[in-house]
């Protein structure tokens, strides 16, 4: 792009945090911390969902791919940011902070679908258990997942395109930690009308659509859960539903701060902080927060780590002497396995579960009636 003098912007600067020149290695520590927990705990849930069989289910299905967009959009910001902390050029290509902007935009959007899939997927699987292998098909949920990612890179092209072709004058320093458009908008000496219009009416119907289908999903599931009989089944699922909607509602909601509300009275820095939440935060907390039945993956993990420690022979045979810390770990697996997750119900009993859930619902509207 040409400034107004006539020459080229080849790249940009980052500014980065207000102040941080003198708290750079609080920043830098921190966000390290959390980058490194989002690579362990989005690699480790991708690699267990995939290693175990009884994790096939559309449930991990979503959370996998989930934690594949969280992996993408978190390493095409954190990285770069993580540089600029500790060194003194931040500049940024022109080209790199286009990549960064369409890598980081496609994926954030796609995260919206998904999140909105996820909660498809709940709702049948409380509201309608009998029918849930047939309306929640691989079919089906490869259809979901491949609208999620068309969505996200039609979002995130049509968008970056609009934002890149502009002519940029004021100045090449963008007052924020990674490319996003709003801050680049604000270099632009050309009209940022059209782009701007364009970007809420992309994001807003993104989000809309996204969370009218979690908020309809999840008042079903209410529904669902105060018609139950059993206090200990409404207080395990309301307590996921509660963990899940406190994510949804951060990453919607700053989301919309940021994109759908451009324009009103607000600082840069709130704008930074609403991007911490939702780019940084939000892909460490999903593969906590998304596992409604955590102990299963928790009794995947260590069936699995359990069956690459196992003794080839009798654990208390002659190789305890030899390998005691190798056949200590293996055994307090087994232990763990047997003693505290085995308990689990098997999948194949979730049909008579939900039959005798039915039933019940069925005996007390009878009896109301």
């Amino acid at each position: 792009m040409e400034e107004n003098n006539g020459t080229v912007v080849t790249e940009f600067i980052l500014l980065g945090f207000a102040g941080q020149h003198r708290s750079w290695h609080i920043l830098f520590t921190a966000f390290l911390v959390i980058y490194v927990a989002t690579l362990v705990g989005n690699t480790g849930m991708i690699l267990l969902i995939k290693m175990d069989p009884a994790l096939h289910t559309p449930m991990y299905f979503f959370l996998q791919h989930l934690a594949f967009v969280d992996l993408c959009y978190s390493s095409a910001i954190t990285p770069k940011m993580l540089q600029n902390l500790v060194s003194r050029n931040r500049s940024i290509s022109f080209t790199g902070c286009l990549v960064q902007m369409l890598v980081y935009g496609a994926f954030a959007t796609s995260d919206c679908f998904i999140l909105a899939s996820m909660a498809v997927d709940r709702y049948v699987a409380i509201c309608k258990p009998l029918r849930y292998p047939v309306i929640m098909s691989q079919r089906v949920c490869v259809q979901l997942l491949l609208g999620s990612y068309i969505m996200g890179f039609l979002n995130a092209s049509v968008n970056t395109s609009l934002t890149f072709s502009l002519d940029f004058c004021n100045s090449n320093l963008i007052n924020h930690f990674f490319c996003d458009v709003p801050p680049i908008l604000a270099l632009s000496c050309s009209s940022i009308d059209f782009n701007i219009m364009v970007l809420t009416a992309f994001v807003g119907f993104n989000l809309t659509l996204t969370v009218l289908v979690v908020i309809f999903s999840y008042i079903y599931i209410l529904a669902a859960i105060l018609r139950m009989s059993s206090a200990t089944g409404r207080r395990k699922v309301f307590s996921t539903c509660t963990s899940h909607l406190t994510v949804v509602t951060t990453f919607y909601g700053t989301l919309s701060y940021m994109y759908v509300l451009h324009g009103i009275n607000r600082s840069r820095e709130q704008e930074k902080v609403a991007s911490v939440l939702y780019s940084i935060i939000t892909p460490v907390l999903n593969p906590l927060i998304y596992s409604p039945r955590s102990q299963d993956a928790i009794g995947a993990f260590c069936k699995n780590v359990g069956k690459s420690l196992r003794l080839s022979i009798d654990p208390l045979g002659p190789s305890y002497k030899t390998q005691p810390g190798k056949t200590l770990v293996a055994l307090s697996l087994r232990w763990l396995w047997e003693e505290t997750l085995r308990p689990l119900p098997a999948a194949g009993s979730k049909r008579e579960d939900a039959e005798k859930q039915i039933s019940e619902h069925t005996r007390e509207a009878s009896i109301s009636n």
